[in-house]
């Protein structure tokens, strides 16, 4: 069978499943300005309010590679479709929870359903866009993850200001159900229907090393900090090694494994992936320090807070779609171009934290967190589209969620030990000038990930294309 990679409608469902990659950015970034609402209403503790945020992002990144494999063996359409009811179904239960317990498993539920739909978004762009319409359509993938992030942020911080109903927290959890209604009904008229493979030995151990090995590291990386990392967290953190180690010896060996090993001999997707964890780490952590620095050192308001990042996501929009050009003739070193344009406005910004110290306001960050959006977007495109370039459709969803699961699991673990060691020089300060000194020498960190991925980027070589992944079968549209 061959591979229809001129679906008609497929850039009417673009925006239809684009809509699940916005919700799923939007909720792991508005809890973060719902957090003195939650203590406030359900009595919700520091552990529980880490719980909160990390559960999501731990089921979320934990679930990706099974949800992406999934699609490849029951098919996108269905996994999408599956993903997105389920995904209402758990912002509900979210919005009307009574307790912190309630809130929890709810959000631990809601990641879970995220990772079932997500994947399904690069997958179905990578089989239906043919090779010369793809980075468009990626363009738009890199708006809506930028939307996605800076919403989670402003929009966030506006529903929770007009306390629509009197219902304050609860809006930001309850708006992903109509949204959610709408995008299924056109999903369901516009995705294509793929032909998924006859047969399928589901990898049930595979499913659960993977995501064992993983949690046992995201779970300490999260609480971590809360629970002034006890020696138990270290001891899962080690564990997590030899879990690991046994399901890629498990995967070697089952015939339809969760994680396919070979797509690592694609040069570009094993060199791309560190790069996209190096990146992630930095565009995680960045938002959570300057949120920070805005709101606890600045002591703007939670919206105050969030239209302060629209420059910095305006910008990366614009990149993403306009820059486009000048991205496809750069190839590969659009990434490196890209990352060194963010050094240079870490670099500005270190500088003016050090000179301006506690007489830092808000006007100084915007002009170079504006251009770093602008870097931030040529890198972003880039990496993704060279780390999927050589993948055949039908490891499509394995390969995206594989990417999507490193990306998510570097945001995570960015936050988590940045973010910690950003309050380890914090200490026991509140003033500006201490968040001001802590956000410079976080900048120094931030400005490492980013060379890496610099130096990263330029090992993949596109202008040496890798062969192509070979595909058991292929499939038709």
């Amino acid at each position: 069978m061959t591979i229809d990679q001129s679906y008609p409608r497929r850039w009417a469902m673009l925006p239809a499943v684009l809509t699940a990659s916005f919700m799923t950015l939007f909720d792991f970034n508005v809890v973060n300005v719902a957090a003195p609402s939650l203590q406030h209403d359900l009595h919700a503790g520091p552990a529980s309010l880490e719980l909160v945020v990390g559960g999501y992002a731990f089921t979320y990144a934990a679930g990706m590679v099974t949800g992406g494999r999934l699609g490849d063996q029951l098919g996108h359409r269905r996994m999408f479709l599956i993903g997105i009811t389920t995904f209402a179904i758990a912002s509900l239960l979210c919005g009307i929870a009574q307790s912190p317990g309630q809130l929890v498993a709810a959000r631990l539920l809601q990641g879970l359903t995220g990772a079932v739909m997500a994947p399904q978004v690069l997958a179905l762009i990578t089989r239906t866009f043919p090779a010369h319409e793809r980075p468009k359509a990626m363009s738009w993938f890199g708006v809506t993850l930028a939307l996605g992030s800076i919403a989670g942020q402003v929009l966030g911080g506006v529903l929770i200001q007009a306390d629509l109903f009197g219902l304050d927290w609860r809006t930001i959890f309850l708006v992903n159900v109509p949204v959610s209604i709408v995008a299924f009904i056109a999903a369901v008229r516009l995705l294509p229907h793929h032909e998924a493979p006859a047969r399928h030995r589901f990898d049930v151990l595979g499913a659960i090393g993977l995501a064992g090995s993983l949690g046992l590291v995201l779970f300490p990386l999260i609480l971590g900090r809360e629970q002034g990392w006890p020696a138990w967290l270290f001891v899962m953190m080690v564990a997590a090694i030899p879990v690991f180690v046994a399901t890629l010896w498990w995967e070697r060996r089952f015939p339809e494994p969760v994680l396919d090993v070979g797509l690592f001999r694609s040069r570009a997707f094993a060199v791309g992936l560190p790069a996209n964890a190096a990146f992630m780490a930095y565009f995680g952590s960045v938002f959570f320090v300057l949120t920070l620095l805005y709101q606890a050192g600045l002591h703007l308001s939670a919206l105050q807070g969030g239209l302060a990042f629209l420059p910095l996501g305006v910008v990366f929009g614009l990149t993403s779609v306009f820059g486009r050009p000048v991205v496809t003739r750069l190839g590969a070193w659009a990434v490196s171009v890209g990352a060194l344009l963010i050094a240079l406005c870490l670099v500005a910004i270190i500088v003016e934290l050090h000179v301006k110290g506690g007489d830092i306001s808000v006007v100084w960050l915007l002009v170079p967190t504006a251009v770093m959006g602008a870097g931030s977007g040529m890198a972003f495109l880039s990496l993704i589209g060279s780390v999927l370039a050589n993948v055949a459709p039908t490891q499509a969803g394995a390969a995206a969620g594989v990417l999507t699961t490193t990306q998510q699991f570097a945001s995570a673990a960015g936050v988590a030990i940045l973010g910690s060691i950003f309050f380890a020089f914090l200490g026991d300060r509140s003033d500006l000038t201490a968040y001001a000194q802590s956000t410079e020498r976080y900048f120094y960190l931030a400005l490492i990930c980013v060379l890496a991925t610099a130096v990263l980027a330029a090992l993949i070589r596109r202008r040496q294309p890798v062969a192509p992944i070979r595909e058991p079968e292929a499939q038709r549209v």
